[in-house]
């Protein structure tokens, strides 16, 4: 499935090279396959786009991509709660208590079965079913 257009987003990525925006675009696009119909926020100030159920970012998401000037993080908000049997969550913050995240430096990395059933699992965990008929929002 390829996942649909969405003008903020592009024009969030035109910040960062070639090498992040591909990133980027093959992480939304294994979120929008785990997930169709996911709504999408785009924070641009923050360089970051939120996925969930819903809008609300502290009750109806489970997902973000932080994007850096060489990599990109893609985020878990109830992710100290989600099983990571194959050790992919960055060690956390002292200051994090719920949110972990996956620092992407290759396309390939968004190519492990353990990374497609992280974000699986955080589409049901903490976040309300997903809304049907749900515009994309930027």
């Amino acid at each position: 499935m390829t996942a649909p257009a969405n003008p903020a987003f592009e024009h969030l990525l035109t910040r960062f090279d070639p090498h992040v925006q591909q990133l980027a675009h093959t992480a939304r696009a294994l979120i929008h396959q785990v997930l169709p119909g996911v709504v999408e926020v785009v924070w641009e100030r923050q360089g970051t786009v939120g996925f969930g159920t819903g809008p609300r970012k502290r009750s109806e998401h489970f997902a973000y991509l932080d994007l850096y000037a060489r990599h990109v993080n893609l985020g878990f908000n109830y992710g100290a709660e989600l099983p990571d049997p194959a050790g992919l969550f960055t060690a956390p913050k002292d200051d994090c208590k719920l949110f972990r995240h996956v620092k992407l430096h290759h396309v390939n990395d968004l190519a492990r079965p353990e990374l497609r059933e992280l974000i699986t699992a955080a589409t049901r965990h903490r976040v309300p079913p997903l809304k049907t008929h749900q515009p994309l929002t930027s």
